[in-house]
């Protein structure tokens, strides 16, 4: 069972350097707080590591205010869905597109395809009338070559710790970024459960 987040409790200065200023949501240092404090209450969570597919391109083309707009409403989109359907579980915003939720391993499916149908449904009014009706956007890529991206996605990579399976918050980092770079391979928004056990 996931155990309920309790009040951080200690410097307030240190702990607001910690909240994202954009999203007003938790940082790296809560977000490993909260992982590390689950794990050492010996409870059975799923991690959810959530960023957004072709992000650089939408904030090339759009400019930094509407890509912060876009970083905004994945920020609603994700609190909503998981508070609505889970009261204890947590929300953080690692940097830029960068999102972490934990949440009880059982609502992983409910709640992941909830967080994609709604934001697939709501991304495309970020764009231009132009760019929703062709379903993409034509910038310069990384190589700086003419390329067309399409309508934003959302990529969930999941974790689950199950039976005291991990120790400490790094050995969990590892494997969800590799994860991440697995599911950003499929088309379209996704989530992808790891089910390998750790390494």
């Amino acid at each position: 069972t996931l155990v309920p987040m309790a009040r951080f409790v200690g410097d307030r200065s240190r702990r607001d350097l910690s909240i994202n200023p954009s999203t007003h949501l938790p940082g790296p240092a809560i977000i490993e707080a909260e992982i590390d404090r689950q794990i050492n209450m010996e409870a059975q969570f799923a991690v959810c590591y959530a960023d957004l597919d072709n992000f650089k391109a939408y904030n090339d083309y759009y400019g930094y205010f509407y890509g912060d707009k876009v970083i905004q409403l994945t920020s609603r989109v994700i609190k909503d869905v998981v508070f609505d359907l889970c009261r204890e579980g947590f929300v953080g915003h690692i940097a830029g597109d960068d999102f972490i939720f934990i949440i009880p391993p059982e609502e992983v499916e409910r709640i992941c395809g909830e967080i994609i149908r709604t934001f697939d449904i709501l991304i495309p009014f970020r764009y231009d009338e132009r760019a929703r009706q062709r379903g993409f956007i034509e910038t310069t890529n990384r190589r700086g070559e003419l390329e067309e991206f399409p309508i934003l996605t959302i990529s969930i990579a999941v974790l689950i710790n199950e039976d005291r399976q991990f120790g400490h918050v790094g050995e969990m980092s590892r494997m969800l970024a590799d994860l991440k770079t697995a599911t950003k391979r499929k088309d379209g928004s996704n989530y992808m459960v790891e089910r390998r056990k750790k390494y």
